[in-house]
């Protein structure tokens, strides 16, 4: 399986996707491929993604059963911690003191 979402993206890309992928919602992507056509599909997001952000899932036999990864600008970045693979999140500034600025919510 095979899970891709899209924000903010240009519509060719969401038109190149369209055609080899179903489009379940606005901005995510699902089928079947194999790893070959995995990556090639993650190289055209990353070229043409410009402005917006994306996340590509898939199923991996390992302790999580998925792997991910993301481009583009998005405050979650896959950090890998033993071996497991998870998000991190960044603060809305610049800079580290700007997580503080964050309602106590």
């Amino acid at each position: 399986m095979l899970v891709i979402v899209l924000e903010n993206a240009p519509l060719r890309l969401r038109g190149y996707l369209t055609r080899l992928l179903l489009e379940i919602r606005a901005g995510i992507f699902v089928g079947d491929y194999s790893v070959r056509v995995r990556d090639k599909l993650w190289d055209v997001i990353q070229n043409e993604i410009g402005e917006g952000n994306a996340v590509i899932v898939w199923n991996k036999p390992d302790d999580l059963g998925l792997d991910f990864d993301t481009c583009g600008s998005n405050r979650r970045v896959p950090v890998d911690l033993d071996g497991l693979k998870l998000c991190s999140f960044q603060p809305l500034g610049d800079s580290p003191a700007a997580a503080t600025d964050l309602p106590p919510w």
